[in-house]
């Protein structure tokens, strides 16, 4: 039998800052970082953004690794079953620089790798970014690149939808839903319910709208509700209205296009149940402009985070003028932003705090990554709700994809948990032009 190949993985920057620990995601197989990939995350260590907490934990593991070993030596990690360089010398023949007409960390990257690919005619050698365009010249210079696949969602095709439609349903269990509003699993031909899944039920003419409970183990009709003003369009808005307000479940996505309701029904739905918590939080990731960071915008940090904050603004503001100026609901929600009950936030700031009686919705979460959704929800205490929604189709972050963002991340490891509900909104609801909009253009 041949021996198998052995795989030295040389991790650039993009990868470092999407996870801190990767270097461990790699079983017995070595791991190279070109030094050039120290001097950009140096670069990155100081601020409140997860990117930057994925830098400073780096560099302290690094840190304790250079205590007892060299780092130009190969030294042993992952259990000693793989090893760990820092790649020194990143000139190379053929010169990515000269190559590409352009001296950039990038490019010394991809020489680091040709150098070691020379230097280890014993292994192979592999690029791993999240750069899809450094894989791209990485390739064109006959280096192997690959993306880095851990938290990546293998089958996005089939990603969970949280809802079923069940023709030809008998009149006995439709009839038994509208009358005692339940009946169970088997009598509607389900074999393996999921907690908290939501159906569309129907038999001929009748049909109903039901969830699997998975505290009481029955299939339960659920009614349409209004919530704040805002009424429910369709069967999927008023299965994310119900996950919303169902007080069993503590986290609740929600996953749509553009104009499909989903922050709508979220802020409403928070609003509806406002007693039940000390404060509403709502927040979205800033994903700047050209790159620039947050704090190059001038004015305090209300001002500089209130142009990324619009959105939420405008449904807020579509929720209160669903209702007079001087009626008492208009009233309340005015009450509520000047006193902080419902506040805006950065999402950066929630590090390090546990949230406790907090209902909080986090939009845009697709710009998420994994590590981010995990310590957004890592920080919910007692009587805490957590509502993200996004568009996984719909990515403003240069090194996350349908795959491997976080909002994809989180509805494929939670599906069946009986705190977790999701549901995918499909149809738009915004107007017939934006409708229009979104099929023909």
């Amino acid at each position: 039998m041949a021996a198998k190949t052995k795989k030295i993985y040389v991790l650039d920057t993009s990868v470092i800052l999407f996870d801190h620990q990767a270097m461990t995601s790699f079983q017995e197989n070595d791991v190279a970082i070109p030094i050039t990939v120290l001097e950009e995350v140096d670069r990155f260590k100081k601020g409140n953004d997860v990117i930057n907490f994925q830098a400073r934990e780096f560099i302290r593991i690094l840190d304790e690794l250079s205590k007892k070993n060299l780092l130009i030596d190969w030294i042993p990690i992952n259990g000693n079953k793989g090893k760990l360089k820092i790649l020194m010398h990143e000139n190379s023949d053929p010169d990515a620089n000269k190559i590409f007409g352009e001296n950039k960390a990038d490019h010394k990257i991809i020489n680091a790798a040709i150098r070691l690919k020379s230097e280890r005619k014993d292994a192979r050698v592999i690029l791993v970014t999240k750069d899809i365009n450094l894989r791209l010249k990485a390739k064109s210079l006959n280096i192997q690149a690959e993306d880095f696949e851990t938290g990546k969602v293998k089958d996005i095709e089939h990603l969970y939808k949280g809802k079923s439609e069940i023709t030809n349903i008998s009149r006995r269990a439709i009839d038994k839903l509208y009358t005692e509003g339940f009946c169970l699993p088997k009598d509607v031909r389900i074999k393996e319910p999921i907690s908290n899944h939501y159906y569309i039920l129907s038999h001929d003419q009748a049909s109903v709208l039901a969830y699997y409970n998975p505290q009481t183990k029955r299939i339960e009709k659920i009614q349409r509700e209004n919530v704040y003003g805002i009424k429910p369009r369709n069967a999927e808005q008023s299965f994310a209205i119900h996950a919303i307000l169902n007080p069993e479940v503590k986290l609740v996505s929600i996953q749509g296009t553009a104009g499909t309701g989903k922050t709508l029904i979220a802020l409403a739905g928070a609003i509806a149940q406002k007693q039940n918590f000390h404060q509403i939080y709502l927040a979205r990731p800033i994903v700047p402009l050209s790159n620039k960071d947050i704090g190059f915008l001038p004015g305090d940090i209300k001002a500089k985070i209130n142009p990324y904050m619009e959105p939420l603004w405008d449904n807020l503001k579509l929720i209160q003028s669903q209702f007079k100026e001087t009626d008492k609901d208009f009233i309340k929600i005015k009450e509520m932003v000047e006193k902080e009950k419902l506040h805006i936030v950065p999402l950066a700031y929630i590090r390090g705090r546990s949230l406790a009686n907090i209902c909080f919705i986090v939009d845009e979460a697709q710009n998420l990554t994994p590590h981010e959704i995990k310590t957004v929800i890592t920080r919910a205490g007692e009587n805490t709700k957590i509502i993200f929604t996004g568009d996984i189709f719909q990515i403003d972050t240069p090194y996350l994809d349908t795959h491997s963002n976080g909002l994809s991340y989180l509805i494929d490891k939670m599906k069946n948990h009986p705190l977790y509900s999701h549901i995918t909104l499909e149809k738009g609801e915004r107007s017939e032009l934006a409708n229009a909009a979104s099929k023909l253009l």
